[in-house]
């Protein structure tokens, strides 16, 4: 319960100010998000001299066998602000609570005043922040920090995502990337919270984030395999070739100054391209306000992919320059403008094809191909349109493994001065 409220009273804010923000004149709006990622850096690096800054797990470089990559090295965590959870999965009772209310002003910052990322990483890491502070209390309540710290990182995403399972699974596949185990009480302390979370959304008829549902079937088989399979191998391809771009933003060794200059020079000129593509609204914020352009839009395919791919380098910018937020929903955006952008050549509505991008860019991008799956099955529409996001989805996963492992690779031997194996 505490941490549903502390989630819910922070992305209640965030969403009243970016609300504001879309209703401002355009140079405001543009201007906004930089105001944003300055504070952040401030509040991370003067106020909290640096000892919020979340960094890249691990200083290795992925294994060169294929089969020990698919299980995740913990190199290859990307460092969002699930980096702490992943990194304390399985004790959450050393979770660096203390930490969190200069975290949330950050967060605020960032993402309330529109720069291209999300609330879901940052409801996972104040939910388990909340939870673990039981922790530091004396007494029996010391016992619980483990539980609720997992409780509470599930009830913050069940109650951001109006989605139990989502909540639940979120949670438990983000800790498999530190191996922790899904023993009976590590899945009943997520459940728990997820289902507390979910009540709260319920509660309070709360709509943090918007998810498509399709309402119109693929119509036939061969649709509906040729949806999955060029709609899960695109948003999969994209979102993993930004999850990497994202990881060796978060590694590069520059100061913040030099970060925040060079991240906002490349942040406005993505601005500016895709408010002269699509509108202004679509270049700022998480990703609502692009989706609501490709809805309304008659722009032609390749008008569409593009802006898909401005989104891309504007969150990966946002992300260089010391911005403080999430991955998953700017993913969910841009796998929707690839799904939206495929749409019409498959022949089935735009909505179906957003949906699997969607879902694809998460089990992609975010390596998070359970909580996509659960997500597709859970938000509703026609059986034939769920099954056919979940084979997108695991197309993505397959694809997506397959580019980061041979990004991560190229990259290597770029680093160690070698010619790349063909």
């Amino acid at each position: 319960m505490l941490a549903a409220a502390f989630v819910i009273a922070v992305t209640a804010m965030i969403k009243e100010v970016l609300g504001w923000l879309m209703n401002q004149e355009p140079w405001l709006m543009f201007a906004a998000p930089f105001a944003g990622i300055l504070c952040a850096v401030v509040l991370l690096h003067l106020v909290a001299q640096g000892k919020a800054v979340q960094r890249v797990s691990g200083s290795k470089a992925p294994p060169r066998r294929f089969t020990a990559w698919l299980r995740f090295p913990a190199s290859a965590v990307r460092a969002d602000l699930t980096a702490d959870v992943v990194r304390h999965a399985g004790r959450e009772e050393s979770f660096p609570w203390r930490l969190a209310p200069i975290r949330a002003a950050a967060i605020v910052c960032t993402v309330g005043l529109g720069a291209p990322m999300g609330t879901e990483s940052p409801a996972a890491h104040l939910g388990v922040a909340a939870g673990s502070a039981i922790g530091g209390r004396p007494g029996w309540l010391r016992s619980l920090a483990r539980p609720a710290g997992l409780g509470g990182g599930a009830a913050g995403v069940a109650a951001l995502m109006g989605l139990p399972l989502v909540g639940l699974v979120f949670m438990l596949e983000l800790g498999r990337r530190k191996q922790a185990a899904l023993s009976l009480p590590r899945i009943l302390a997520a459940g728990s919270g997820a289902l507390v979370g979910w009540g709260f959304s319920v509660a309070f008829d709360l709509d943090f984030i918007r998810l498509v549902v399709p309402a119109i079937a693929p119509g036939d088989l061969v649709k509906a395999l040729a949806t999955a399979a060029l709609v899960g191998a695109l948003s999969g391809a994209v979102g993993s070739v930004t999850g990497t771009a994202i990881y060796q933003a978060r590694s590069w060794s520059a100061g913040p100054r030099t970060k925040l200059i060079a991240g906002s020079a490349v942040l406005l000129g993505s601005f500016l391209a895709i408010s002269m593509l699509a509108t202004p609204a679509a270049a700022i914020g998480p990703g609502g306000g692009t989706i609501s352009w490709a809805e309304a839009t008659t722009a032609s395919v390749w008008v569409i992919l593009v802006v898909a791919l401005l989104r891309c380098v504007a969150t990966t910018a946002a992300v260089a320059a010391g911005g403080v937020g999430g991955l998953f929903v700017p993913l969910l955006a841009i796998g929707d403008l690839c799904g939206r952008s495929l749409a019409p050549m498959l022949g089935v509505s735009g909505d179906l094809g957003a949906a699997a991008g969607a879902a694809g860019a998460i089990a992609g991008g975010y390596r998070q191909p359970l909580t996509a799956i659960t997500m597709v099955l859970t938000v509703g529409g026609p059986a034939p349109s769920r099954l056919t996001c979940v084979v997108a989805a695991l197309v993505a996963t397959g694809t997506g493994v397959l580019t980061a492992y041979r990004l991560d690779r190229y990259v290597l031997h770029r680093k160690a001065g070698t010619p790349t194996a063909h």
